[in-house]
């Protein structure tokens, strides 16, 4: 029933993707339908897409992560100064890209381990506590750099983010090895597996002997690694980083997370839904983009558009649970008069 329960969501997610894409490819094909739009489509959301499947994995776990942005903020802040510090040095841009690479790795995981522990071990719910450590690292990263931006990177570095290959951009091929990571951790390790019985059912994997703790630490930990990761190539795109860039991002990851089928009570989501829900979302901010329309409509459609998803999910879900009960009592009432 699972299986067929996916298979029906990612369907209905594809045919969506391809009614949008043929209606703007008829509406302004000159436009939209070009190889640049496509090209540049493929080079904008990659940073996006590595925060939604960040969010992907903490809803899974029937959490959130509101601070993944801030988190991106403060690793993105620590890799500029060590890129910038090198073009004052002699220090190879190489061994400069490794070091900031590096630190962005280390200094997420120690805040996804913050967020981890305040949730497992403390007991605060992942809303409360990701609302705070989002204020926490959003304000470390403004008291480093005061307030002001911080630019000067190799040139090398920017490749990270404006570069292409065989005219594939960088960006996009990143993101395409970083989700097929995701995909296999999900469906092939215990971690994976672990983090879809502690969404489901927390009691239930407890006394299965799955360690919710450690679970839930490691899943934080993840998403704020894939939150830094996504950083590297925000300031490899603009060639500068100042606290608060991408503050856009977070319900525009969250609404692609819900798009893409992930439950927000837990439990339930996938790799392959959530990469449809980015290129909807991606191909539908390039049609408003073309249009000209304004920033703050495209806050109020993808608000909007968060809401009636979750409308629709709830009352979706509302409607099966109703025709299991039916069915679970018509089982019973023919078991009696049998």
């Amino acid at each position: 029933m699972k299986i067929k329960i996916k298979s029906s969501k990612n369907f209905t997610l594809f045919i969506i993707m391809m009614m949008i894409f043929i209606l703007l490819s008829i509406v302004m094909p000159s436009k939209f339908l070009t190889g640049i739009n496509l090209q540049s489509m493929a080079s904008q959301f990659p940073e996006f897409g590595l925060l939604a499947l960040a969010m992907m994995m903490a809803m899974i776990t029937g959490g959130i992560d509101l601070s993944i942005i801030s988190i991106s903020n403060f690793t993105g802040v620590i890799a500029a100064l060590i890129l910038s510090g090198s073009m004052d040095s002699s220090t190879p841009a190489g061994v400069a890209i490794l070091f900031a690479v590096v630190a962005v790795v280390a200094v997420s995981m120690v805040c996804g381990l913050l967020n981890g522990l305040l949730i497992a071990m403390i007991g605060v719910p992942p809303i409360l506590a990701t609302l705070g450590t989002q204020g926490l690292f959003l304000g470390l990263a403004i008291v480093i750099t005061k307030g002001h931006s911080v630019s000067g990177f190799p040139e090398v570095f920017m490749g990270l983010g404006s570069g292409t290959v065989i005219g594939i951009p960088v960006p996009f091929m990143i993101f395409a090895l970083i989700a097929f990571l995701v995909s296999v951790l999900l469906k092939r390790t215990r971690q994976g597996f672990n983090m879809f019985m502690v969404g489901a059912n927390p009691v239930v994997s407890k006394f299965s002997g799955v360690n919710n703790t450690k679970v839930l630490i490691n899943t934080y930990m993840l998403t704020a690694v894939l939150a830094g990761l996504a950083s590297l190539i925000m300031i490899s795109r603009v060639n500068s980083m100042r606290p608060g860039y991408g503050t856009a991002y977070l319900l525009q990851a969250i609404l692609v997370a819900v798009l893409g089928g992930t439950d927000p009570d837990g439990g339930f989501g996938s790799v392959k839904g959530l990469v449809m829900g980015i290129v909807i979302l991606q191909i539908t901010q390039s049609g408003l983009n073309i249009m000209s329309f304004s920033p703050f409509f495209k806050k109020f459609i993808w608000g909007f558009a968060l809401l009636a998803i979750m409308v629709i999910n709830f009352l979706l879900h509302k409607y099966n649970e109703k025709k299991r009960i039916q069915s679970m009592t018509d089982m019973k009432k023919a078991a009696k008069a049998g």
